[in-house]
Protein backbone atom coordinates (compact mmCIF):
# COMPACT_ATOMS: atom_id res chain seq x y z
CA UNK A 1 0.00 0.00 0.00
CA UNK A 2 2.83 2.41 0.84
CA UNK A 3 4.39 1.80 -2.59
CA UNK A 4 1.17 2.84 -4.25
CA UNK A 5 1.02 6.06 -2.24
CA UNK A 6 4.61 6.91 -3.22
CA UNK A 7 3.80 6.15 -6.84
CA UNK A 8 0.80 8.48 -6.80
CA UNK A 9 2.89 11.22 -5.15
CA UNK A 10 5.65 10.86 -7.76
CA UNK A 11 3.09 10.93 -10.57
CA UNK A 12 1.42 14.04 -9.13
CA UNK A 13 4.79 15.75 -8.79
CA UNK A 14 5.73 14.88 -12.36
CA UNK A 15 2.43 16.18 -13.73
CA UNK A 16 2.81 19.39 -11.71
CA UNK A 17 6.37 19.89 -12.98
CA UNK A 18 5.41 19.22 -16.61
CA UNK A 19 2.51 21.68 -16.44
CA UNK A 20 4.78 24.36 -14.97
CA UNK A 21 7.41 23.71 -17.63
CA UNK A 22 4.82 23.85 -20.43
CA UNK A 23 3.55 27.21 -19.16
CA UNK A 24 7.00 28.75 -18.81
CA UNK A 25 8.35 31.40 -21.17
CA UNK A 26 11.45 29.47 -22.30
CA UNK A 27 11.91 28.15 -25.83
CA UNK A 28 10.23 24.93 -26.95
CA UNK A 29 13.59 23.16 -27.15
CA UNK A 30 14.35 23.96 -23.52
CA UNK A 31 10.84 22.91 -22.51
CA UNK A 32 11.33 19.55 -24.22
CA UNK A 33 14.69 18.98 -22.53
CA UNK A 34 13.29 19.87 -19.12
CA UNK A 35 10.26 17.61 -19.57
CA UNK A 36 12.55 14.74 -20.61
CA UNK A 37 14.69 15.38 -17.54
CA UNK A 38 11.56 15.06 -15.38
CA UNK A 39 10.33 11.88 -17.09
CA UNK A 40 13.55 9.91 -17.62
CA UNK A 41 14.04 8.75 -14.02
CA UNK A 42 10.47 7.44 -13.87
CA UNK A 43 10.58 5.91 -17.36
CA UNK A 44 13.93 4.35 -16.61
CA UNK A 45 12.56 2.70 -13.48
CA UNK A 46 9.50 1.40 -15.33
CA UNK A 47 11.62 0.04 -18.18
CA UNK A 48 14.00 -1.63 -15.75
CA UNK A 49 11.04 -3.23 -13.96
CA UNK A 50 9.69 -4.75 -17.18
CA UNK A 51 12.91 -5.35 -19.10
CA UNK A 52 15.53 -5.75 -16.38
CA UNK A 53 17.17 -8.93 -15.17
CA UNK A 54 14.94 -11.68 -13.90
CA UNK A 55 15.69 -14.19 -11.19
CA UNK A 56 16.36 -17.66 -12.55
CA UNK A 57 13.35 -19.92 -12.28
CA UNK A 58 13.82 -23.60 -11.63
Amino acid sequence: MAHMIWGVLVLAGDVWAILNIAQSAVSNEKKLLRILAVLLPVLGLVLWYFLGPRAARS
